[in-house]
């Protein structure tokens, strides 16, 4: 099928290209002239609205998925020239699948040195495939909250040693910064004056990262979702993740479709 026939109706390509004007405008007002990177996420949603975000005159560039073989299909079906982010809990089956999709920007779930290798191996392979294909960027996922239903590293040593073996030992991977996901209650709290503290622990488990391995002004910050997103960028996020306030309200994943 062809990306002609999987357009959406005009209808909703204009609600679409709305919303994600006013989630860029919100940005814009807390980010004081700080690049902040949006990633659209897309999960459950089909490939017609992605499209229509892609395309002109949105042309969104970066999109995340949580679910290994949906982003597969997706990457497989639509435009090369999307950057997708992989931000869902991550397996060590996914990443052979996962590291060889040129086109997959950054996996954002990152929490084992296991993963970290897998990832590795099978991005090595690619780029001995595809001398092109760039490295795969990285955020080690930190479990600022404490949560046993969260996944990430604990802070401090942990997460240190993680990201040295990745710079040291992953000559194909990237470590692009930190992620969290950070608790709900303290989510729905956060606005642009109050502080969230799992954005606040993330900051200063990328600054303890960056001292110990010598990355100053090299790490990056990527938390902050629909519910909270103004407050992370207020405390230093680089990246956010939001879908719900751009797509709307998910369908369940029993009823979703690929294209409509």
């Amino acid at each position: 099928m062809s990306e002609v026939e999987m357009k959406a109706d005009p209808a909703r390509a204009s609600a679409l290209a709305s919303q994600l004007q006013g989630v860029v405008e919100r940005i814009a007002a807390v980010a004081k002239g700080r690049p902040v990177r949006l990633v659209a996420v897309s999960k459950l949603k089909p490939a017609n609205d992605i499209i229509a975000l892609h395309e002109a005159p949105a042309k969104q560039l970066h999109f995340g998925e949580n679910y290994a073989q949906e982003l597969s299909q997706k990457a497989e079906l639509l435009s090369k020239t999307i950057q997708w982010h992989f931000i869902g809990g991550l397996q060590s089956g996914h990443c052979k699948n996962l590291a060889k999709i040129t086109n997959l920007w950054c996996v954002s779930s990152v929490d084992t040195l296991k993963k970290a290798q897998l990832l590795d191996k099978y991005r090595g392979d690619l780029i001995k495939s595809e001398p092109t294909a760039p490295k795969l960027n990285i955020h080690v996922q930190v479990n600022t909250s404490g949560e046993e239903s969260k996944s990430g590293c604990a802070p401090g040593p942990e997460t240190v040693s993680l990201c040295r073996s990745i710079v040291q030992d992953c000559p194909n991977l990237h470590l692009l910064g930190l992620m969290t996901i950070g608790a709900i209650a303290r989510s729905v709290a956060t606005t642009p004056e109050t502080e969230n503290g799992d954005f606040v622990l993330l900051k200063e488990q990328r600054d303890l990262v960056a001292n110990e391995l010598g990355l100053d002004g090299e790490l990056e910050l990527s938390m902050g979702m629909s519910e909270d997103f103004e407050g992370a960028i207020v405390l230093g996020s680089s990246e956010v993740r939001v879908g719900s306030t751009i797509f709307g309200q998910r369908p369940a994943k029993s009823e979703a479709r690929l294209v409509v």
